[in-house]
């Protein structure tokens, strides 16, 4: 039986949140079989927890939000896509304010920090989501969809017009596995425009931004005195985004992901209209390893 999975041991961390610009405290914690993700914010009293569900993205504008009456926890989508790469099913996830922390804009930090905890099976089949039949969702010009595929594929195309953004680098295609996501995805950085910083920060968003944790672009090309990471980040980190927000499905997905231009809203209406139809999925478990098409890290 291929197990599901937590860590052993707390870890605590901390940095700075994107859009309120003030200090953020994070702890992982180890949670039950059958947990699923879960936040808590513990800055609140009592404490409020928040499951980690598609149906609860109430605000998608340049982040996921998960919203549960009136309480919010926000820019959710590195450390979701982190717990999806290490393939964690069961994960308590305290924060001490309505955002997580930025870190350095990739999902990087949050993989050593969940791998400091140590992985541990637990007594439990892990679940699947396998797609039956195709699905898809747009938005203006702007697709999303699933098919049947054995395995874990995405298929990312954005389309900017600005110098920085190489045609030849505005597509990739990833199979998605642990070993694929830290190598591929985990360190691609998320990016804004310098033009729009004003704007957002006028607004309080983007408080907190800034070169440490964020791809710069002024009207020429990349501010960072470090270039990229890849050549092909931009588009790295939309499939990174993608990971993180299709994994809110409650269980890893077993498909073909293929995109052109979509973000955080697209990607939970995507989700929201596999729920909508029983038809379009089934819940699956498997034997061991072996039987499992989506590798993961060893236990």
């Amino acid at each position: 039986m291929l197990k599901q999975r937590t860590i052993k041991q707390a870890v605590r961390a901390s940095g700075i949140g994107l859009h309120s610009g003030k200090k953020v405290r994070i702890n992982f914690l180890p949670h039950d079989c059958d947990g699923g993700i879960v936040f808590r914010r513990i800055d609140l009293h009592p404490p409020v927890e928040i499951p980690a569900q598609a149906m609860l993205i109430q605000e998608a504008f340049m982040c996921s939000n998960l919203v549960q009456g009136d309480v919010k926890v926000g820019t959710i989508e590195h450390l979701m896509s982190a717990i999806a790469g290490l393939g964690i099913d069961n994960l308590l996830v305290e924060v001490d304010a309505a955002e997580l922390p930025i870190m350095d804009g990739s999902a990087g930090p949050f993989l050593y920090l969940l791998l400091q905890g140590e992985l541990q099976e637990q007594e439990a089949p892990k679940k699947f989501i396998k797609i039956k039949q195709a699905v898809q969702a747009t938005i203006a010009d702007k697709t999303a969809s699933f098919v049947p595929f054995d395995g874990f594929e995405l298929n990312f195309t954005i389309d900017f017009d600005h110098p920085a953004f190489d045609k030849a680098h505005q597509s990739t295609s990833i199979l998605f596995s642990t070993a694929n996501f830290a190598e591929q995805v985990s360190e691609a950085r998320t990016f804004g425009f310098m033009k729009d910083l004003e704007y957002l920060q006028a607004n309080n968003l983007a408080l907190g931004a800034n070169l440490d944790n964020a791809i710069g672009l002024d009207e020429h090309g990349v501010v960072n005195e470090e270039g990229l990471r890849f050549a092909d980040e931009f588009v790295r980190h939309k499939v990174l985004d993608a990971i993180g927000d299709l994994y809110l499905l409650g269980h890893q997905i077993i498909a073909k992901f293929t995109a052109f231009k979509s973000g955080h809203a697209l990607n939970n209406q995507l989700l929201r209209t596999v729920l909508d139809n029983p038809e379009n999925y089934e819940i699956v478990t498997f034997y061991d390893d072996n039987s499992c098409p989506i590798k993961y890290v060893s236990v």
